[in-house]
């Protein structure tokens, strides 16, 4: 395949073939991937600070047993 008919060719499929999504949706799905990284940073910083403190009370008593 020459290389001038692949790109009309791509072109063609991306113009007449490919569905895109409207602006409605798009924003939609936006929103979405913003409140699962939200609620997945939150799950992340819960549990960093939960490990934190038990390694710190864990230490502390390590500590003063030697």
């Amino acid at each position: 395949m020459k290389p001038i008919n692949y790109i009309k060719e791509s072109y063609n499929e991306l113009v007449h073939k490919v569905s895109w999504p409207t602006k409605q949706e798009l924003a939609n799905s936006a929103a979405v991937v913003l409140v699962a990284s939200v609620i997945l940073s939150l799950i992340v910083w819960a549990m960093d600070s939960t490990f934190e403190r038990v390694l710190t009370f864990v230490y502390d008593t390590l500590g003063r047993l030697f």
